[in-house]
C-alpha cells in the first residue's frame, strides 16, 4: 500500500495532466504547452527542495542481511525481470502508438484523447488504494496478480481489433487500467521482497531498469511496427508480446511455489 500510495500521487496529477494537456494545445498550441509543461516542472523542484531537505537525513532501518544474495544468482527474478521488459514495451505504447490511433483512425481530437487519456489516472486515483488492500487480504500470491494484469493487459489490445466502434476505445481503456492497477503495485512489491534476502540496491536498480528498456524499445517498436503494418496488426502483436510476459509469470509462480 505504501508503494500504491506514491503510484496515487502520480497518477492524481496524471488524471488531469493529458486532459489539461489537451485543452492547453487547442487554445495555446504545443508551444504554449512546453511553457506550462516547463513552469510546473519548476514550481515541482522548488516544492520537492522546501518540504524534502536533502541535506537532512535519518536513518530509520538498521537491519542487515548476513551473506546477502546476489541478483545475478537469483534466477526467479531473472524470469521475473524479462517479464517486466516485455510487459513495459507493451503497456508503454498507451502513451505513444495509441494516442495516434484515437487520432488518425477515429479522428478524435486533442482535448477528447486528453480526456480519454485522463480517465486511466482518474481511475487508479479512485480505486487502486481500496483495490490494493482488498487483494492484499485475499488469498492471491503477487505473482498471481501481476500475471492476471499482464492478461488483462493483452485484452487491452484485442478488443482494439475486434470492432470500429468508438467505444471500444473506452473499454480498451478499461481493460489497461485494471491491468496497471493489479500489476504494477505488486510487481514492486515482489521486487522489495526478493531485496530482502540479498543487496537491495542491485534488486531495485534491476527493477527500474525493466521500465528503461520498455522506454528504450517499447516505443520505437511500436512506431515501426504501426508504419510498415499498421495499427491493427500492431495491437496484435503487443498482444503477443504480453501473452509471452505472462507465460513468463505463470513460469515464475511456479519457480516460486516450489521455494
Amino acid at each position: 500500500r505504501s508503494v500504491t500510495l506514491i503510484r496515487l500521487a502520480i497518477n492524481l496529477g496524471f488524471s488531469a495532466g493529458p486532459a489539461i494537456g489537451g485543452l492547453i494545445i487547442a487554445h495555446l498550441s504545443y508551444a504554449g504547452l512546453f511553457w506550462v509543461d516547463g513552469i510546473t516542472c519548476i514550481l515541482a523542484t522548488l516544492l520537492f527542495i522546501k518540504v524534502l531537505n536533502p541535506r537532512v537525513a535519518k536513518t530509520l532501518d538498521n537491519h542487515s542481511v548476513e551473506n546477502p544474495r546476489s541478483v545475478y544468482k537469483d534466477k526467479p527474478f531473472w524470469i521475473f525481470f524479462a517479464g517486466m521488459i516485455l510487459f513495459g514495451m507493451a503497456f508503454l505504447q498507451y502513451f505513444s502508438t495509441i494516442p495516434l490511433y484515437y487520432r488518425d483512425v477515429h479522428l478524435l481530437s486533442e482535448p477528447t484523447i486528453g480526456l480519454l487519456m485522463g480517465m486511466n489516472g482518474f481511475l487508479i486515483f479512485l480505486l487502486e488504494m481500496p483495490v490494493i488492500k482488498w487483494l492484499e487480504n485475499s488469498k492471491y500470491s503477487k505473482v498471481g496478480l501481476i500475471l492476471f494484469g499482464a492478461l488483462l493487459t493483452a485484452l487491452s489490445f484485442i478488443v482494439l481489433d475486434v470492432t470500429s466502434w468508438a467505444g471500444v476505445l473506452i473499454i480498451g481503456m478499461l481493460f489497461m487500467t485494471i491491468g496497471e492497477m493489479v500489476a504494477f503495485p505488486f510487481a514492486n512489491a515482489f521486487a522489495v521482497e526478493r531485496a530482502r534476502h540479498g543487496r537491495q540496491g542491485e534488486y531495485m536498480a534491476y527493477f527500474t531498469i525493466t521500465f528503461s528498456f520498455g522506454h528504450i524499445f517499447g516505443h520505437n517498436l511500436g512506431m515501426q511496427f504501426v508504419s510498415l503494418l499498421g495499427f491493427d496488426a500492431t495491437w496484435y502483436i503487443m498482444a503477443g508480446i504480453m501473452l509471452i510476459s505472462a507465460g513468463l509469470f505463470w513460469l515464475l509462480k511456479r519457480r516460486v511455489k516450489l521455494e
